[in-house]
């Protein structure tokens, strides 16, 4: 397999990004999280991302579809710190290249810090799952057959990951399904949109609310489930188990998913998302969009009155009157 122009432009791309001076370490511990935006070629060499839905058990964006990541563990950890640290418990991911069996991760760039409305700093972290190769381009036979996807999506943690899957990453900055695959559809049958967006007030400004719909992936065969068993690496986290015996689908848990047929893509992780593949793809997207990059600027007003403080009130979120005051700093 070989990576396509386009792809091999993107991770040079992603590799000289920049990202604009940051707010994140002005966040006390308590304020600061990551998250890992994992890409990786398919078969014809584009890149693919993966992403995870959340159990339903969490207290926070239960049920949702997310990035792998959450909040940092000291001051000390870097943002791609955080984010592998997550990666590993959630998705089983290992932080040691030594246990990937034939691939390697490459920290890319980090982007803008994000807001989320439980009032944490998010910093995304673009990482490139690569076969290990003697060439740049080119992967080793053993990663190039059908199964390749299915060996790189891991085991979960239950207790926080109801399924891991995966999406086209040029998609993002797409109005309309570019495949590879079926079109999303809906539970009757008739066509999804892949895209669905709207305008919304939020950080006291008119904020894009993107909506992707993904189709949901297939169950897999028992012959692709034994493969992807016997070729997935072991988890590097020793505290935070699968909770699923090996071989087991790597898929929705059957009481809270089997009824989609597509997974929802939304909020602050499709905006992650849409912004990165700008960077990564030199593009604008074909749907309307914010064109600033993150939430630098709002976190740094939030810093200076004093709302980011390291003790959480039970219950603080963001309001229209706190940001409307923010704004005015």
């Amino acid at each position: 397999m070989v990576l396509s122009p386009t792809s091999t432009r993107v991770l040079e791309r992603l590799r000289a990004y920049t990202p604009p001076p940051t707010n994140y370490y002005n966040c006390p511990l308590s304020r600061r999280a990551a998250v890992l935006i994992v890409l990786f070629p398919d078969h014809h060499g584009d890149l693919k991302v993966v992403l995870t839905m959340r159990s339903a058990s969490l207290r926070n964006y239960a049920g949702q579809a997310a990035l792998p990541g959450g909040k940092a563990d000291s001051l000390s950890e870097t943002p791609w710190d955080t984010a592998r640290r997550e990666a590993d418990e959630e998705i089983g991911l290992p932080m040691d290249d030594s246990k990937l069996k034939g691939f390697t991760v490459e920290h890319l760039c980090e982007l803008p810090a994000n807001l989320a409305k439980t009032e944490l700093g998010v910093r995304p972290c673009i990482a490139y799952l690569s076969p290990i190769t003697s060439s740049t381009n080119e992967a080793p036979s053993s990663a190039t057959d059908s199964n390749f996807e299915h060996r790189l999506i891991p085991r979960l943690d239950p207790k926080e990951v109801a399924a891991v899957f995966t999406a086209p990453f040029h998609a993002f900055l797409r109005k309309d399904w570019p495949g590879p695959g079926p079109a999303p559809m809906q539970k009757n049958g008739k066509p999804e949109k892949w895209y669905r967006g709207s305008w919304t007030d939020w950080h006291e400004s008119r904020w894009r609310m993107h909506n992707f719909y993904i189709p949901k992936p297939p169950p897999l065969s028992q012959e692709m489930r034994r493969n992807a068993a016997n070729s997935q690496p072991p988890s590097g986290s020793s505290d935070h188990g699968s909770g699923s015996p090996e071989g087991d689908d790597p898929r929705p848990e059957p009481s809270a998913l089997d009824d989609l047929t597509t997974f929802r893509v939304f909020g602050m992780t499709a905006r992650i998302l849409v912004d990165a593949a700008r960077v990564a793809y030199g593009e604008e997207p074909e749907f309307e969009h914010n064109s600033h990059f993150g939430d630098e600027g709002m976190i740094g007003r939030l810093l200076k009155m004093g709302r980011l403080s390291e003790e959480r009130k039970k219950g603080e979120v963001l309001t229209k009157d706190v940001l409307r005051q923010a704004s005015k700093m």
